[in-house]
């Protein structure tokens, strides 16, 4: 589509009455990144309330139409992913905004390949809008969905905001609160100063913002006729109450100055300077009060370590593979249908509506002369209406068989279902399904088939106790025993867990000097790397509450397949498997090399250089905040030209943090800190053993290196400026 256009849904698909709406942006330098808000709008092009603006800290609407699905890595950045079920939207709203924004001074000019999909609810892309005008701006309007005689359309907007989230906000009736949180003191002069965002709101012509003109020159289905509403008048000014104090607003919704902290305190922060002048005027918060578990269990009475505590859902007595796989597929359904928000978590990414949701296992369908038997059903049912999906489980380690899952297919097509859904300790990749099955075309009916890895069900259902909450102590108790159940040894849930069957003779190949460039084996374990780093980033997000992804250096439009073969070929020349992850809300990029040469991997993160100081406060203030960091973090100092900085271990700089600084006076560009550790034995399980080194030295690297760089500084929220 082209900017200004709009077309209706029902002339693109017959299943759009839910869709999932994709926002993705990608940098050649992997430091790019915006967070997504939907806006519901009522005829009057301002929101209704609070609960209709939906961002990071209220990411589902109360009746479910909206769910913000977080972020999924892509070939050359990321995306973002938005559940919409327009069937249930209430009919109030009648316009549904979509739109980013950026933070810390970041601009939209920065990122590249700008662009959001639609696709209906068998997940096929039926519209793509994409944006190459951006400079300045700090927020953005990707498009909205608007409801005409009845009917739900698509117009691309494409327009931007100087003044970040807080002028888009405030043009929709919401009262921004952008009072900038405290910063702690800093002992040198080099460190950043930070303002308030201004908050004030530029008109920027969008949708009901300033009456922008549709173009519906060479889109189909476009409606000329329908250009974009004029902006509806501004609201009168409140008249004064009886004290003297200016009325209630229509809406005031409070929109945090950075990211949430990391644990829970992911609320809106409190009243401020102004508010406490005007105490009659107490702004709502925008995340409801929800139930966590804490991380410190409470004192057990147990007499002694010997006593076990009952579980709901026992796991040691399975002895074979068709029993792990019968109890975890019951295990995880059932708990899916007792807690609506972790159901509707896993469900809306599937195209799934909000509704009531039944689950069954071990269900015997018809196939010619011989039934089937999925493993599980998943009905969710709205408005008299039916979702079905057929669910494919394997457990430790096991491979999903391309015969059952095409069957399953076949079924669901036949029966009018909706989904086939796969789950396995195997991690999907970008342009690479699992398993590979045919469609017939000529079936009107549109199955979806989608892969679900263990590691993300765990880390979903961490992310709801631990983080997000959920919404009373019953569900958390139930998703705690749910998580008990996928970390117990017997379970065979734990994610990816092999590296594949080339990772031996590849290794011996690097160490013997025999691995040849083109060797196809290298491009195996190359992949079987992208998926064990996806599974960090699952795993060490859901234990920090913060998105982590992948970061991806390609160059635009590269092929997943063309990039992971060149980087097998780099591979074979240099022996090492690198990574790049980046935590919200952390300092610098998490970079992993693992190098079979020399059986080392190193964990490590650069540190610009700052703007103001002197380089001797920098380094004391480095080394100050290093004060907890182990002994043996290497520290090295990045200087501009050839030659390399000075470096040296924490426990030598320590007494003398002048060491680190160039004695030819060479201008400093940062700082890098690392941590190495041994890859493992390549006795016994060398998979295995090379899996848990690459967890246990990213988080021994965070824990102890990263966390402190951050010490007194809560996790970054999108600036409102």
């Amino acid at each position: 589509m082209v900017k200004g256009a709009n077309v209706g849904l029902a002339a693109l698909s017959e299943d759009t009455g839910a869709v999932v709406l994709s926002l993705s942006w990608c940098s050649t330098d992997g430091d790019g990144d915006a967070d997504v808000s939907v806006l519901l709008l009522d005829a009057n092009g301002k929101v209704r309330g609070d609960a209709d603006f939906l961002f990071y800290n209220n990411p589902v609407a109360a009746d479910g139409s909206v769910q913000l699905l977080g972020k999924t890595p892509t070939a050359n950045g990321s995306e973002d992913r938005i559940s919409l079920d327009l069937a249930t939207m209430a009919p109030e709203v009648e316009r549904v905004v979509l739109a980013a924004s950026r933070y810390g001074g970041a601009r939209f000019g920065d990122l590249d390949d700008l662009r959001m999909t639609l696709a209906d609810r068998t997940g096929e892309t039926v519209l793509g809008f994409s944006i190459d005008d951006a400079t300045v701006e700090s927020a953005f309007l990707f498009g909205e969905l608007y409801r005409r005689a009845g009917e739900w359309k698509f117009r691309a907007v494409g327009q931007g905001y100087e003044t970040g989230l807080a002028g888009l906000a405030t043009d929709f009736g919401i009262d921004v609160d952008d009072a900038p949180e405290e910063e702690p003191d800093e002992p040198t002069a080099a460190e950043e100063t930070h303002g308030a965002a201004t908050g004030t709101a530029k008109t920027a012509g969008v949708g009901g913002v300033g009456g922008n003109t549709a173009e519906t020159a060479g889109t189909p289905g476009a409606d000329a006729s329908e250009a974009t509403p004029p902006a509806p008048s501004p609201a009168p000014e409140p008249a004064p109450g009886p004290t003297g104090t200016p009325a209630r607003p229509t809406t005031t919704t409070t929109v945090p100055a950075q990211r949430p902290a990391p644990a829970a305190e992911a609320t809106s922060p409190g009243p401020g300077p102004a508010e406490a002048a005007a105490p009659a005027v107490r702004r709502p918060r925008t995340a409801k009060k929800k139930v966590t578990i804490p991380r410190a269990a409470k004192k057990s009475l147990a007499e002694n370590d010997t006593w076990r505590q009952a579980r709901l859902f026992p796991a040691p007595a399975l002895k074979t593979d068709r029993e792990r796989e019968t109890r975890a597929t019951s295990v995880l359904l059932s708990v899916m249908a007792q807690v609506p928000e972790f159901g509707r978590r896993l469900t809306a990414a599937f195209g799934a509506p909000a509704g009531r949701t039944e689950t069954f296992a071990e269900v015997s369908l018809p196939h010619g002369d011989t039934p089937r038997r999925p493993d599980g059903v998943i009905r969710v049912e709205r408005a008299g209406k039916l979702w079905t999906a057929l669910v494919e489980t394997k457990t430790n380690g096991n491979p999903l068989k391309p015969d059952q899952v095409q069957a399953y297919m076949d079924i669901a097509a036949r029966r009018g279902y909706e989904a086939v859904i796969t789950l396995s300790n195997d991690v999907a990749l970008d342009g690479r399904p699992l398993v590979d099955v045919k469609i017939d075309r000529r079936r009107k009916h549109k199955v979806a088939l989608w892969h679900l890895s263990w590691a993300e069900v765990a880390h979903q259902a961490q992310m709801l106790i631990r983080h997000e909450g959920v919404g009373n102590a019953a569900h958390a108790w139930l998703l705690q025993e749910l998580l008990h159940y996928l970390q117990h040894d017997n379970s065979g849930c734990h994610g990816f867990q092999n590296m594949g069957p080339a990772w031996v003779p590849v290794r011996r190949g690097i160490d013997e000097e025999t691995l040849c460039a083109g060797d196809p084996r290298a491009v195996e374990v190359v992949e079987s790397w992208e998926r064990l780093v996806r599974q960090v980033c699952l795993r060490l997000g859901g234990e920090l509450g913060q998105k982590v992804l992948p970061v991806q250096r390609a160059k635009r439009g590269t092929d997943p397949d063309t990039r992971r073969a060149a980087l097998a070929e780099s591979f074979c020349q240099d022996g090492r498997l690198s990574a790049e992850l980046r935590v919200d809300g952390s300092r610098g990029v998490l970079g992993i090399v693992a190098d079979l040469r020399t059986g080392k991997l190193r964990t490590s993160v650069e540190m610009p250089a700052p703007d103001q100081g002197y380089p001797l406060s920098w380094a004391k203030r480095l080394i100050r905040q290093l004060a907890e960091a182990p002994a043996d973090t290497h520290i090295e100092t990045l200087v501009d030209g050839p030659a390399a900085g000075p470096r040296g271990t924490l426990e030598r700089l320590r007494p003398e943090p002048a060491d680190i600084l160039p004695k030819d006076g060479a201008a400093i560009s940062g700082f890098r800190l690392s941590l190495f550790k041994g890859m493992g034995s390549t006795r016994g399980n060398a998979e295995s053993g090379f899996i848990r080194s690459v967890d246990d030295a990213v988080d021994r690297f965070y824990a102890g290196v990263i966390a402190h760089l951050d010490s007194g500084r809560p996790g970054r929220r999108p600036q409102t400026g």
